[in-house]
């Protein structure tokens, strides 16, 4: 039994509403909330920022453990130069302004994404992060950076074919736990609950592995909307389903 299905039991049995202990989020909507107010995209990305700050105020307040936000993804580099340009911008500040109080509040910043080719300062600012706050323990805030699921997948199965090819692991010994440990995620619990702004209803390569019996709530706001309440609107819509993992009884009612 994993954890995710004896946690939902045992919330089940003790008859108390439960709260998701990994929540991940695609943050989607950001340049069509500025579209809509006649708005530069850096504007909706701006306020993107401070739904961000929302989001982990609220998820460390409601007792979720694991937050990860898809921040960055590998395909976004196709976007205009002065776009990304903007993006990397609003992430060296939100590193300088919000670091110190994530800090503070005891939460754990994680990085996962392919860091090879990053800008020097912007792979610092990684490393930053996570130095500064690896031993904090009250939420793990995971930022998914550079990051594709397809990529994340394929790194993982080049490392076993080599231990593989080098004598090490019995091709028939492979096991999924094998490759979930291979992956940027390892140690990290799946996430119960997959959400996604702005009425889109895909992963667009976003924890495909991970995900694989995750709940999705698809809201139809854009990012800079989000707030507390969404988020509740969320767990709720979360504490409305039957989790069966496959089996035929629901691990929660």
């Amino acid at each position: 039994m994993s954890a995710i299905e004896r946690k939902a039991i045992e919330a089940a049995q003790g008859g108390e509403a439960p709260v998701p202990e990994h929540i991940a989020i695609i943050m989607d909507g950001n340049g069509r909330w500025a579209a809509a107010r006649g708005l530069p995209r850096v504007e909706g990305h701006r306020r993107g920022v401070e739904a961000v700050r929302r989001a982990v105020r609220a998820a460390g307040e409601l007792g979720v453990k694991y937050l990860t936000l898809y921040s960055f993804s590998s395909e976004n580099w196709s976007r205009p130069k002065s776009e990304i340009l903007d993006l990397m911008n609003l992430l060296r500040r939100f590193v300088r302004e919000d670091l110190a109080e994530l800090h503070k509040s005891n939460v754990c910043v994680r990085i996962i994404g392919e860091r090879e080719g990053l800008e020097p300062d912007i792979r610092a600012l990684i490393d930053e992060c996570e130095n500064l706050t690896r031993g904090n323990t009250a939420l793990t805030l995971v930022v998914a950076f550079n990051y594709g699921a397809r990529q994340e997948i394929a790194a993982a199965v080049r490392r076993i074919a080599r231990d593989v090819a080098e004598g090490r692991v019995a091709a028939e010994d492979i096991t999924p736990d094998m490759i979930g440990q291979g992956l940027d995620t390892s140690g990290i619990p799946d996430p119960d609950l997959v959400i996604r702004t702005s009425g889109e209803q895909r992963l667009s390569n976003f924890l495909l592995w991970q995900a694989a019996y995750s709940e999705f709530v698809f809201l139809p706001m854009h990012w800079p909307d989000f707030t507390r309440e969404a988020l509740e609107t969320a767990l709720a819509e979360f504490r409305g389903r039957e989790r069966r993992f496959g089996g035929l009884e629901a691990a929660r009612r």
